[in-house]
Order: structure tokens, then C-alpha cells, then sequence
């Protein structure tokens, strides 16, 4: 049996918004089976759900691994599109409760299998470690609010450069070249599903655009700096697709999150992706992929213009990277803080009865994998 394919993003974000949720895009609400799993850190949740994930894919089903912005090692979710299977986790800050109850969501509380008493002795380093994730946290979105009003002070200089005639231009043409054999269908409302596509983590800018592109057989790739048009062409092609009736998976900026930064058109099995920094792909890893088009829109800048504004443009740069990786490490602060707060978790859970758990959900999924395919 061949082994299935594997799907990784993010269902939320470290953004100049704070933490930012896409959780409810991660699977149906009239789903199979949704598992929320809660507990502390270090219990086993992400554990749990990469275990039961892999067995999956290794029965020949596709699988998604819904990964932590905030952990680069951790998943959020998984899910099983295919028999409408999902696992979250539950806990802060992305917390998550079930909305139809028995029906459809169920709890996981790993917390059955910890040692309360442990755990007790440990209160007072437990609260001032939670105390000191929330604070570098807290820091974090400071330093990324400030990097998103450099930002926006870096897009008014580029704004004002832009050639919109050509930039028009260049976006009809693209669109023309994806959509010209598109027959309408006005009996549909096109499903549109949003999640991250790269995050702002302990590592800095990461992305999973490999897994995500990887049955895409044409990809346009847009560069250009802030201001020279990439949020709006990607948003005028996204609402091209929707009003003919073809469903999109939009991945979005993790700094800016009301930014698309890629767009997938699977029926079509064309992408559109901003590939400029902080994130960076080489597309050529792409084994489906049969065309690439390259779109840099600050080739349509006016000289004169960027020239007047040089100094300021530059400072800008200077200034934005400086506040991203004050982020940065104030994300990976967390981070650090946290390893810490599961050391104090870890010695107080009962894995061997947490194993036996997941075997249990693992038999159930197996199950419900079976009673998909028998319908």
C-alpha cells in the first residue's frame, strides 16, 4: 500500500494582531469525529496526535499536520480530510471547546493520567513559569505590532512609486491565464478554507510551502516590496476564483494576517505565492510542477520616486528587521520558559496509561475509516 501524503501548516499565528486563530478552517464542523485534547504542557498531546497521524499515512491515508507557531517541534492538529477525522489541542491559547457535543467534538483530557500531588509540590515555579510564557509573549506582540507600523510607513513610500496602470496590467493578464477556460458555475458558493501557510516561530520565518504546493503543476511566484501591489493582486484572484464557483485554499500572512500571501486552486492545480522575505522557497523542489512564472512588481516602480525617498526606505528595512527579530527572540524566550514549565509536568504523567489512550483513539479512527469506506 502506498504510503499517503503529508500536509503541513499553521491553523494559527505569532502576528502584529497578537496570536491569531484559524483554528475553525481546520476541519468541517459536521466532521466524523473531532478529538479536542486537553492537558498541560509536556503531557503528550502533540505526541499523541503525531503517533495516531503517522499510522494513517503509513495505511495510505492523507494526513495534515496542523503545526505550532510557538513550538517548532509541536503540532496543534491533525487531520484525516478523507474519513473527516480531526484531533486538536485544546488548550491555551488556542483554546478550543466542542461545539456538538457527543455528536460530533468529544475531550481527551490527558489530565486523568497525571499526579496531582506532584504536580502541587510544584505550584509556586508552575505559576511564575506560566507567568513568564504570557510576559516574553506579550513582548513579542509589541515588537510585531512596531514592526507592522514600519511596515506600513516603508508601503507609503512604495505606494507612492507604483505604476497602477502596469501593476492592472499584469494582474488581468495572470488572471486571464488561469481563469480564460473556466466555465462559470452559479449553482455553487465556492468553499474558501484559511489557514497559514509560513509562521513567525522560536526559528524565525518558517514555512511548509513544499507540502502545500505539492501537486500544484503551475505556480506564479510574486515579489516585490511592501506597497508594490502583491496583497491586492493575490485578493482580486481569489475573488475571481469565488465568483466562478471554484474553491480556494488561502494562506495567509503571519505578520499581517487580512494579507493573502498564497493562494491554491486545487480543481485547477494552480497556485499564486508572494515569495518575498521574510519568507523564503525554492520552488524548483516542486515534483509536479510543469511551469513557474516569476511576477517581481517592483519592476514597475518609478525610479524618480524611490530615489527621493532612499534614506527613509532604507531606514525602514533597517528598522522592521529589527524589530522581527526582537520578536523572534522573545518567541523563542517563551519557548525556553515553556520547555521549562513541561520539566515540571513530565515526571508526573503516567505515559504508559496515556499509550494505551491513544491506542484506544487510534482503533477508534481505524474504525471510522472503515465505516467511511463501506458507505
Amino acid at each position: 500500500m502506498a504510503k499517503g501524503k503529508l500536509k503541513k501548516l499553521f491553523p494559527g499565528g505569532n502576528t502584529s494582531q497578537g496570536f491569531y486563530s484559524f483554528y475553525d478552517n481546520i476541519i468541517e464542523p459536521d466532521a466524523t469525529r473531532i478529538f479536542v485534547i486537553k492537558g498541560g504542557p509536556g503531557v503528550g498531546k502533540s505526541t499523541l496526535m503525531r503517533s495516531i497521524g503517522e499510522r494513517m499515512l503509513d495505511m495510505g491515508y492523507d494526513v495534515e499536520f496542523h503545526c505550532c507557531s510557538s513550538d517548532n517541534g509541536s503540532l496543534d492538529g491533525v487531520c484525516i480530510p478523507e474519513i473527516g477525522v480531526a484531533m486538536l489541542d485544546g488548550t491555551a491559547p488556542h483554546v478550543v471547546d466542542p461545539k456538538n457535543p457527543g455528536a460530533v467534538d468529544e475531550i481527551v483530557h490527558l489530565g486523568d493520567f497525571w499526579d496531582e500531588t506532584l504536580l502541587r509540590k510544584n505550584k509556586t515555579a508552575i505559576l511564575e513559569t506560566n507567568r513568564r510564557v504570557g510576559r516574553f509573549f506579550q513582548m513579542a506582540y509589541f515588537a510585531l505590532k512596531e514592526a507592522k507600523v514600519i511596515r506600513d510607513e516603508w508601503q507609503s513610500y512604495i505606494t507612492e512609486a507604483v505604476d497602477f496602470a502596469r501593476v492592472n496590467e499584469i494582474t488581468l493578464q495572470i488572471s486571464e491565464e488561469i481563469f480564460s477556460n473556466v466555465k462559470p458555475d452559479f449553482t455553487r458558493t465556492a468553499k474558501t478554507r484559511h489557514l497559514f501557510a509560513s509562521a513567525i516561530t522560536p526559528d524565525g520565518s518558517v514555512n511548509y510551502h513544499d507540502t502545500i504546493l505539492q501537486d500544484i503543476r503551475k505556480l506564479y511566484i510574486i515579489k516585490g516590496e511592501p506597497g508594490s501591489g502583491k496583497a491586492t493582486l493575490l485578493a482580486r484572484l481569489a475573488a475571481r476564483a469565488a465568483a466562478l464557483g471554484l474553491d480556494t485554499e488561502q494562506y495567509h500572512c503571519s505578520l499581517i494576517p487580512g494579507n493573502i500571501d498564497v493562494l491554491v486552486i486545487p480543481v485547477l492545480s494552480v497556485a499564486v505565492a508572494n515569495l518575498s522575505a521574510p519568507v523564503y522557497f525554492d520552488y524548483n523542489c516542486l515534483l509536479n510542477l510543469e511551469a513557474a512564472r516569476e511576477i517581481n512588481l517592483s519592476a514597475f516602480l518609478v525610479t524618480g520616486i524611490l530615489k527621493k525617498y532612499a534614506d527613509e526606505i532604507t531606514g525602514c528595512r533597517t528598522r522592521f528587521e529589527d524589530a522581527f527579530n526582537r520578536a523572534v527572540k522573545r518567541i523563542s524566550q517563551a519557548k525556553t520558559e515553556h520547555d521549562l514549565m513541561e520539566s515540571y509536568y513530565v515526571p508526573a504523567m503516567n505515559f504508559p496509561a496515556i499509550n494505551a489512550k491513544k491506542e484506544e483513539l487510534l482503533a477508534r479512527v481505524i474504525r471510522y475509516a472503515g465505516e467511511r469506506a463501506s458507505h
